[in-house]
């Protein structure tokens, strides 16, 4: 069996690779549709001329990349420090939450399958 916290931060850093070329590309897009903007095109054309995905549709991707890869972690790091003794109130301070969040993250990580 595999380490699960590494797996999940191991995902995490290589979405958060595919969210930082995004993010570039946002940046790029984002700039060029300013200068057009400032020249006077309208933004019925910017938009329409806009290569898909449009940065709107990036934005949630990006969001739904961090989301589940950051559920991932925080499952599994979750489960691995109940498993080394803490408590779902100490876990909850460390991660900012509830212990009820906690444990509903400790339920959730027992119902995933191993990878």
């Amino acid at each position: 069996m595999g380490d699960e916290v590494v797996e999940a931060l191991r995902e995490l850093s290589a979405g958060m690779r595919r969210n930082a070329q995004r993010i570039e590309e946002v940046l790029t897009r984002a700039e060029r549709m300013c200068r057009e903007r400032e020249a006077g095109k309208p933004w019925r054309d910017i938009v329409r001329e806009e290569d898909r995905p449009l940065i709107v549709e990036i934005i949630g991707q990006n969001l739904d990349e961090l989301y589940a890869s950051g559920g991932r972690l925080r499952r599994a790091q979750a489960k691995a420090l109940h498993e080394e003794g803490l408590t779902m109130e100490q876990i909850a301070r460390l991660f900012g939450v509830t212990r009820q969040r906690v444990s509903a993250l400790l339920r959730a990580a027992d119902d995933r399958p191993a990878d």
